[in-house]
């Protein structure tokens, strides 16, 4: 087994990290860069260039089936985690991959600890493992709408970090995605959504109140940030108004991400024949 401090060098030196031990205060924090780019065209090159790597890196750790990579996303509604997703693994083999939405907890799983739902999807050796929502809810939804009291969610921020560590003691390289939107951008996805009758099924009029607890939300995503951004396991709080450098800067990070965990195709056996009959 690896020892979780050969890991503390997956902290990619990105200006979207946040640092551990630093307070994160997301008023003062991009929703709108555009990097070095001047425009989306500008952009497409790099991001299908930087496809075709992670597409190869996959590959990689799927064949040897050493190590494992969990790839987590939040943010606020309409903060484009359906669509990262779908950029980012389209160019993956599909069965290297798994994809764990989670929604309201059903009865069973709230018959156990918040993070049993959470360590069942956690991907096995050779998977990248997405998770669409997470623990981390336990942190933020829960504590906006009191379904937990303080005297318990406040707790539950190192219980986080020690089930995080334990993961990449055993082989799991954890990478977070916040994506950071203006109440601005939000607003006209919202609206978008109503106006395009091809996209009212993602219309969910619960969005609209959970709209008017913006403030809330974004604290207790100031204090999860803050407080759970490790070196073994980062958040990265990535501008999403735009949603072609959104892709660009998530792709940017796997990659560094994996080719830092430099995953090998298996050596191959020693008596293969040199021609098939």
């Amino acid at each position: 087994m690896t020892p979780a401090s050969a890991y503390t060098a997956r902290m990619i030196d990105s200006p979207y990290l946040a640092k551990p031990g630093k307070t994160v205060d997301l008023d003062s924090l991009p929703t709108d860069d555009a990097g070095e780019f001047k425009s989306k065209e500008a952009a497409l090159a790099p991001t299908q260039k930087l496809q075709a790597k992670l597409a190869d890196l996959q590959e990689r750790m799927y064949a040897s089936s050493t190590q494992s990579l969990l790839v987590i996303f939040q943010a606020m509604d309409c903060g484009g985690k359906d669509g990262s997703i779908e950029h980012l693994f389209s160019s993956m083999n599909p069965q290297g991959c798994s994809v764990s939405a989670f929604k309201v907890p059903t009865h069973l799983e709230k018959a156990h600890d918040f993070l049993w739902r959470h360590h069942c999807s956690c991907p096995p050796k050779g998977i990248v493992g997405i998770h669409n929502r997470s623990h981390y809810e336990a942190v933020l939804v829960e504590r906006v709408h009191d379904i937990a009291p303080k005297k318990v969610w406040s707790t539950r921020y190192d219980r986080i970090n020690d089930f995080e560590s334990n993961l990449v003691e055993e082989g799991t390289t954890i990478v977070k995605f916040f994506l950071h939107i203006s109440k601005k951008e939000q607003k006209e996805r919202l609206q978008a959504r109503l106006d395009d009758p091809m996209k009212h099924w993602k219309f969910n009029v619960g969005d609209l109140a959970e709209r008017k607890l913006w403030d809330d939300y974004q604290q207790a995503y100031a204090d999860a940030l803050t407080k759970c951004s490790t070196k073994v396991a980062p958040w990265y709080v990535i501008p999403a108004d735009k949603k072609w450098y959104r892709n660009y800067s998530l792709s940017k990070i796997l990659v560094d991400v994996l080719e830092d965990m430099n995953p090998q195709f298996p050596p191959p056996a020693t008596d293969l024949p040199k021609t098939v009959e």
